[in-house]
């Protein structure tokens, strides 16, 4: 810890403000990975089966309380407000069918682009501290006023300023750039599962003779 803290000391006010912006990083990063690793959890072709198999059996008040089950994924959110509609016709089927893949996307993709701003934002407040210490090194071998015997120490002082402003931001960018990597392609993958699950629903509902209406026993959910 006491060489940590040396390391901002060092590093003079600029390394202070990317502390700022490796919190943001780390919060968003942390936010992204419990709402797709955690909330989005979910075996999207055994849960599309399933839902497939009950859904042909008309037994659609059953299939609602399976989507219920996992209610903070995006695929059961989607094909719930499919199932709740599915005697109002094709056109209100698929106009919540939209909505809700609207809905979850927005909530799937939220706040990865930012990690590409802070990574950004983070590189440029290091290089602004990079070149405030190299002024402040160099300034002090010029000036004349200052002692001789001390102008290699402030010069090595400016450059530790400048490197310790660079190595921080530079920690900062890649861990933003890694983590957005691998959220992202989470993310693909989830999204497109939203995709191929409701075209599923889709074909079942709307183009298979089997497809069942909510008579007969079963009540949607209101």
């Amino acid at each position: 810890m006491s060489g940590l803290a040396q390391f901002f000391k060092e590093g003079g006010f600029f390394m202070y403000v990317n502390l700022l912006f490796s919190i943001a990083s780390i919060a968003v990063i942390v936010d992204r990975v419990y709402a797709l690793f955690i909330r989005n959890s979910l075996n999207a072709s055994e849960f599309m089966n399933h839902i497939q198999k009950t859904v042909r059996a008309g037994n659609i008040d059953r299939a609602i309380k399976y989507c219920n089950a996992a209610p903070s994924a995006g695929l059961p959110n989607v094909i719930k407000a499919a199932l709740v509609r599915i005697n109002k016709g094709e056109e209100a089927i698929q106009a919540a069918i939209d909505e809700a893949m609207v809905e979850n996307k927005g909530r799937i993709t939220k706040r990865l682009s930012s990690l590409w701003a802070l990574a950004n934002i983070a590189t440029l407040v290091g290089l602004l501290g990079t070149i405030t210490g190299l002024i402040a090194g160099f300034r002090s071998i010029g000036d004349p006023r200052f002692p001789a015997e001390k102008r290699a120490e402030a010069l090595a002082k400016g450059i530790s300023e400048a490197m310790n402003n660079t190595a921080f931001g530079l920690a900062i960018a890649v861990t933003c750039i890694i983590g957005h990597l691998l959220l992202s392609g989470t993310a693909k993958r989830i999204l497109e599962d939203l995709d191929k699950g409701a075209m599923r629903l889709e074909n079942l509902l709307f183009f298979k003779d089997e497809a069942p209406s909510a008579s007969g026993g079963s009540t949607p959910a209101r």
